[in-house]
């Protein structure tokens, strides 16, 4: 089988971020688990215009090129004032067929909530996207003073147990909306 195309979706483009951190140990993880081949997709690097055109630029359109070669997505957000940053919906809004019967997964990091909030809003816009949020998610409660030097995160053998718990589950979702896609492809608005 071949492996799963895996969109990595970064949520911030502060300066500094610690949205690197949580990333690193994130590929990490996943490189772990195998079966997946990854393309990170950074705000940073995107170069969406700050205003989406009625027709897309080069950049939108090399956006949702590589979202439509994705299988699965997964989302790594922090928390700022009870949501999530706008560079990501800026980049959720980009596209619409690209992320339709895939999953999605979440990893949301800051706060006493870990992310939570920005997470629960994330699950609601990938289903209106017509995406399947997997059930499991993590959070990282205050990971920016609780990573250690090494880009740790704290009690890494229970973290890294729910993340790779996280990425079997999306694993089993890619492959069998992978499956169903290629048999009958996807339509949002079909009668």
């Amino acid at each position: 089988m071949a492996p799963i195309r895996l969109a990595l979706l970064l949520g911030s483009n502060r300066t500094p971020r610690f949205c690197d951190t949580v990333a690193a140990w994130v590929l990490d993880e996943v490189a772990r688990h195998g079966g997946y081949q990854m393309d990170v997709l950074d705000p940073r690097t995107l170069g969406l215009p700050a205003s989406l055109p009625p027709e897309p630029d080069p950049p939108t359109l090399r956006l949702r090129r590589r979202l439509a070669a994705a299988d699965a997505f997964l989302v790594v957000a922090p928390e700022y004032n009870h949501g999530y940053p706008a560079p990501l919906k800026q980049t959720l809004d980009a596209a619409h067929a690209e992320w339709q019967a895939k999953p999605a997964a979440f990893v949301g990091y800051g706060g006493h909530s870990g992310g939570l909030r920005a997470i629960e809003q994330l699950r609601q816009v990938f289903c209106a996207l017509h995406a399947v949020p997997v059930h499991d998610s993590l959070l990282l409660p205050g990971a920016a003073a609780r990573f250690d030097a090494s880009g740790r995160p704290p009690d890494a053998q229970a973290c890294g147990r729910a993340m790779q718990a996280m990425l079997a589950q999306l694993h089993w979702w890619a492959v069998a909306l992978r499956r169903a896609r290629a048999e009958r492809p996807y339509r949002a608005n079909a009668a």
